[in-house]
């Protein structure tokens, strides 16, 4: 008896520790039906900022393989087969279950045993439609090209418009999803597709809807804290004011222009973007001037010299400002500045209603502000 119960002992020992193991780290488990030619199955490790190989397995030769790995944190994984990268989301503890077959060209697969990968999956499913619906107009596209022997303009203003549509839809379809899901790391995983500069204020509320939540996961706090560092300057905020040293050095403060739409235009006379849409703004400014806009220029030169030249070169007829500091000015940093061009429009009330509006954009958010009808 006493033997029997010291043998029963080291088996529920062995199955403690077992089972404690396995809260240490995720499997996946999976069937690659028909492999053809691919001999090995990547684990690719996929945060926010990069994608590395942290395992590597050869497949049997019935298809299978398994990864063991301990993760710090629940994240997002994929798992490479050929030339196809399958997403998962995993946590220590998970035991996944995955399947798919080389032959289908849809890469259709089944995963069980993770919610979150599950989750996952269903976003896919749902972006892969306007995926396949960019892929056919493109190819449509190319097509006609091809028949005239060029891309020409009317061409592109036909089709243009078409892709337009397609990325908005798939972005309405992209933030439902993300809203439905703010508990779930699928939810976070879908907000990173959205244009940050569109949808700055919907990633604002939902970067305070998700705080406290994943806090080990690194790519979520991080997103976190850009978003709350940017939210004084997002759309829907009062613009903060500052004083800024004219061109003929004179100070200048935003809040000269209370009670007055003004667009502070970020830009350098280094900066070949920002001199290709000078033109529309000189366009713009023209249009809308008499009806009330203002611009304030805040260059990021650092020489006033050149900074004067490109004023007279593109005819930039409005006021004109700057902490002749890159991007360290305090200006610059006050509107948190990585990237120019760069744009605020500031209503009468001061509040910030639009950001960074280029080319046709900016001429349709004009147009629209100071043409309502009365």
């Amino acid at each position: 008896m006493k033997n029997r119960l010291a043998l029963c002992s080291v088996i529920a020992l062995s199955l403690f520790i077992f089972s404690c193991a396995d809260k240490n780290a995720f499997t996946i488990s999976g069937t690659i039906s028909n492999p053809g030619s691919v001999k090995t199955v990547y684990l690719i490790e996929a945060d926010s900022t990069a994608l590395s190989v942290v395992d590597s397995t050869k497949l049997s030769e019935d298809g299978k393989f398994k990864f063991k790995h301990s993760a710090g944190y629940a994240g997002l994984y994929k798992l490479r087969v050929g030339g196809v990268q399958f997403d998962l989301i995993a946590k220590n503890g998970d035991e996944i279950e995955f399947n798919t077959d080389n032959n289908d060209n849809s890469h259709a697969y089944q995963i069980t045993g993770s919610e979150e990968s599950e989750k996952l999956k269903e976003f896919n499913k749902l972006t892969n439609v306007y995926a396949d619906e960019n892929t056919k107009l493109y190819n449509d596209y190319q097509a006609k090209a091809m028949a005239l022997g060029k891309e020409s303009d009317s061409l592109k203003n036909i089709y243009l418009p078409q892709f337009e549509k397609i990325n908005t839809e798939e972005s309405a379809v992209v933030l439902k999803y993300v809203n439905d899901n703010k508990n779930s790391l699928a939810g976070f995983y879908a907000a990173t597709m959205l244009d940050p500069d569109k949808y700055e204020s919907q990633l604002v509320a939902y970067a305070e809807a998700i705080k406290g939540k994943f806090d080990t996961n690194p790519g979520v706090q991080q997103f976190i804290r850009q978003m709350m560092a940017i939210k004084p300057v997002s759309i829907g905020q009062p613009a903060p004011d500052f004083t800024v040293i004219s061109i003929d050095n004179k100070p200048i403060k935003l809040s000269d222009y209370k009670g007055k739409y003004v667009m502070i235009d970020f830009w350098a006379s280094w900066c070949g973007p920002c001199r290709m849409e000078n033109p529309n703004v000189v366009k713009q400014y023209a249009i809308y001037h008499p009806k009330g806009l203002n611009i304030l220029g805040i260059s990021l030169d650092t020489s006033k010299e050149n900074w004067q030249q490109a004023i007279t070169h593109d005819q930039l007829s409005w006021a004109h400002a700057s902490d002749l500091k890159n991007f360290e000015g305090p200006t610059e940093r006050l509107y948190h500045i990585e990237a120019i061009p760069s744009n605020f429009i500031i209503d009468p009330k001061g509040i910030i209603i639009a950001k960074n509006m280029r080319g046709t954009d900016l001429e349709t958010f004009l147009n629209k502000t100071f043409n309502k009808p009365q």
